[in-house]
């Protein structure tokens, strides 16, 4: 990465004096460091902000909020990092990097946890899995809470707890001019309601309060794997056993390459595969029988379905997601796995592109759509699967031929789109598709009413823009 971006002299002046009433450390061109800090998880992405500031404590983000507003600049803010769109940083701008603020308090008796913008998954569940506690978060652990939050958040439990964004009781933000407020359903609902799956669009959420439920600290877990000749058949079967699945029982269908994972038998390895993971909230014995049908179809090639500890599966996936690869994603709500479309998967499980690219299919419902389409900002309760294409790869010089391939699988996925987009999901793909992330319609007008309140001038525009009413 190379460093061209040019602080505009008045800028740089007041730097130094906003470092001045700073806790953590401003980052600027050509400090050492610089590049490794505007540095995001999708390596695609390569921004040139004129200023880091290392957020130690809620006052260094009101100083740096300020101070872009001040100046007119463009901010960004960084909480996991992890965001596919890059939205963690920005050019000729202020980028306030939450990251250091990841302290997580438990309070066991009443079943809540209270955690600060930079925490991520695996910071969060290894203190509330101390009392046997768990809450929704995503399917990996390194994964950003508060993105995951504010975006509604698909993760491994969800179908027996609902979203992230289901079990967030309240919430801290500050505003574009500096106040802080508290959102719940109590204070400032309307804002508790956007803050549900309306992105970071309407302040710099400071604090998020989780409701948290029993949950291991051993769970039934893992994958049945088969050669992706059988995608097939197995997306079949993956159609059959989520008609009618437990809400306990989370179920993802995934199509890629096999890596060298010491959990996959060494003859897969490097082989395209189809896979079926799944996690089971309830009692260990119960999920034995539930996933019983996965396990005994068709001679599976490898099956690490076991009891295990729930922090080792939320990190079970982690070494497929590092950071700094190239990352382009599609993703569509579907309405059905009928049979013209599972035989359009199965012709693309078998031709990746790249060895680090998957597909995968993940069943909603359960307690997703429990909860009413107007009662959050999340609005796409209905759907029953959601498609993640998630192509990833080494060299830059290959781009085309990835982005080609996946455009490809895109668009011979749209007979069976349902509508919309996981906002969580989405790249930079224009206005149209932004919309249709937060539902369109009322949903839409809603949310630009609510941006339009909180913030009129458009100040947090570095994310999927809600313009204000």
């Amino acid at each position: 990465m190379s460093t061209t971006n040019t602080e505009r002299p008045s800028v740089g002046a007041d730097l130094r004096r906003l470092e001045d009433h700073l806790v953590g450390p401003v980052i600027r061109p050509g400090d050492a460091g610089y590049d490794d800090a505007r540095a995001v998880w999708n390596g695609s992405i390569d921004r040139q902000p004129s200023a880091i500031v290392r957020c130690q404590q809620r006052s260094d983000i009101r100083h740096g909020l300020a101070f872009a507003v001040e100046h007119e600049l463009p901010l960004a803010i960084r909480g996991g990092g992890h965001s596919v769109a890059g939205f963690g940083t920005c050019d000729d701008g202020l980028v306030l990097d939450l990251r250091a603020m990841s302290t997580v308090e438990v309070d066991p008796g009443q079943r809540l946890a209270v955690a600060g913008p930079g925490t991520i998954g695996a910071e969060f569940d290894r203190v509330t899995q101390e009392h046997g506690l768990a809450t929704t978060l995503g399917v990996m652990s390194t994964t950003g809470i508060a993105g995951l939050t504010l975006g509604g958040g698909i993760g491994w439990l969800q179908r027996a707890l609902g979203l992230t964004c289901d079990n967030l009781v309240a919430a801290e933000m500050l505003t574009a001019d500096g106040r802080l407020v508290r959102a719940s359903q109590h204070e400032h609902p309307e804002l508790f309601w956007g803050l549900r799956g309306g992105g970071g669009n309407f302040g710099i959420v400071t604090s998020f309060e989780y409701r948290l439920h029993p949950v291991g600290p051993e769970v039934l877990c893992g994958l049945v794997v088969w050669p992706a000749e059988k995608a097939s058949e197995v997306l079949r079967l993956f159609r059959e056993f989520t008609d009618d699945l437990e809400e306990e029982l989370t179920a993802i269908a995934i199509c890629r390459t096999a890596p060298p994972a010491p959990f996959l038998p060494e003859a897969l390895h490097g082989r395209p595969i189809v896979a079926l993971a799944v996690c089971y909230a309830g009692a260990v014995e119960d999920g034995e029988a539930a996933v019983a049908p996965l396990r005994r179809f068709d001679d599976p090639a490898g099956d690490v379905i076991a009891a295990r500890s729930y922090t080792d599966f939320q990190a079970m996936f982690d070494a497929s997601w590092t950071p700094g690869l190239q990352n382009y994603w599609k993703a569509e709500y579907l309405s059905d796995l009928d049979d013209d479309f599972i035989d359009t998967l199965a012709r693309y499980a078998v031709s990746h592109t790249s060895p680090l690219s998957d597909f995968k299919i993940a069943a909603m419902g359960g307690a997703v759509a429990r909860v009413d389409e107007t009662d959050t900002a999340y609005p796409h309760r209905a759907a029953p699967y959601v498609l993640n294409i998630n192509t990833r790869w080494e060299d830059p010089a290959e781009t085309e031929h990835h982005l080609r391939h996946t455009r490809a699988l895109f668009e011979d996925a749209k007979p069976a789109s349902a509508g919309g987009v996981y906002v969580n999901f989405l790249g930079d793909e224009g206005t149209e598709r932004i919309e249709h992330a937060y539902g369109g319609g009322d949903t839409f007008a809603r949310l630009r009413a609510l941006k339009g309140q909180w913030d009129p001038n458009n100040v947090f525009r570095v994310n999927h823009n809600i313009p204000p009413s």
